[in-house]
Formats: C-alpha cells, structure tokens, sequence
C-alpha cells in the first residue's frame, strides 16, 4: 500500500465564505496515492438563507436545488466511513488549494455532525509546498498548471487536478508515489 494513502486532497464549494454563516454546498475527497478513489459530499443547507448569488452561480448549484442535497449528517458519517476505507489505521492528513477556506468548512462540518475531525486539526496548502520546493516563497500559483483534470468548480474534479499537481510535485522532490 502506498504511503500516500492516508493524505487526501479536499476541495469545497460554499455559498459563502465562511462556516456558520453559510452552507456548505458540497465537498470532494480524492486520495492522493490513488486519485481514481474519490469521494463526493452533496449536502443540503443548514441554514435558511441562500447566501451570496456570485458564490452559488460560480458553482452552478441554486438554493433550491441545494435542497434536495442529503442530509449533512448522513454525508459525514459516510464521507468519515469512506476515509477509514482509504486510510486504514493511520489519520487522514488533509491537503488543499486553500485550507484556509476548505479546511475550515469540513473541520466545522465534521465537528457539527461527527463531534471530532478524522483528520485531526491541520491541513496543508499545496502552493507552499511547491513554493518552497521551487525556493520561490510568493509565487503560490505555479504548481496549479501541472492539473490534468480540470478546474470546474467540481469538487471532486478540483480535488483530483489538485491532487495530480501534488503527485508532480511529490515526484520533483524525489518522493516515491507506489
């Protein structure tokens, strides 16, 4: 089994910018030593509002549509269950485009319907590895043009293109993926 198993590529979509104020409206998990395992979280709205029109128009999901979306317990449960599956005993350590943002949606989920983060309390940002790997600090971008899957808005396609990069990246260190 790869040791790369247990690291896992989240990408979410939010009709807002942060937890609490605003619905999630959807996730994507995607293992990075194996990216054709994926996982994708449809959840309906928690709260009674509809958030902000530009943040649901970039991912094409309305409000009430977001309605018929699963229960956002269920999905947890399942996407919790889909991780123990990918990651065996070890804990899931969490990667992102920006954790700052998707990290801090699926920590309050998990925390909400779970009581406890599978992942724990950290996630790692994709731009400042490479960042330091090519020994440019401020040039977070670069890294982005090694997706092979595209940037939809997805998530799980977002989630899979994020982790191609990181499996590029990875290989440019000298990690070994198998």
């Amino acid at each position: 089994m790869s040791k790369w198993m247990h690291h896992i590529v989240l990408d979410v979509e939010a009709d807002g910018p942060c937890p609490g104020l605003f619905n999630m409206i959807s996730f994507g998990l995607v293992c990075v030593g194996d990216p054709g395992r994926s996982f994708l979280g449809e959840v309906a709205p928690i709260l009674d509002s509809s958030g902000i029109a530009e943040a649901r128009d970039v991912v094409g999901v309305s409000y009430e549509a977001q309605k018929a979306f699963a229960d956002p317990g269920a999905v947890m449960q399942a996407a919790q269950a889909w991780l123990a599956s990918v990651t065996g005993d070890r804990r899931a350590i969490f990667w992102s485009d920006n954790p700052a943002f998707d990290w801090q949606y699926w920590n309050w989920y998990c925390h909400r319907f779970l009581g406890e983060n599978p992942a724990g309390f950290s996630a790692r940002r994709i731009g400042d590895l490479d960042a330091g790997r090519r020994g440019e600090p401020l040039n977070t971008n670069a890294w982005k043009k090694r997706r092979i899957t595209a940037h939809t808005h997805d998530p799980v396609d977002d989630a899979r293109g994020n982790a191609e990069a990181l499996r590029w990246i990875l290989s440019e260190m000298g990690q070994p993926l198998d």
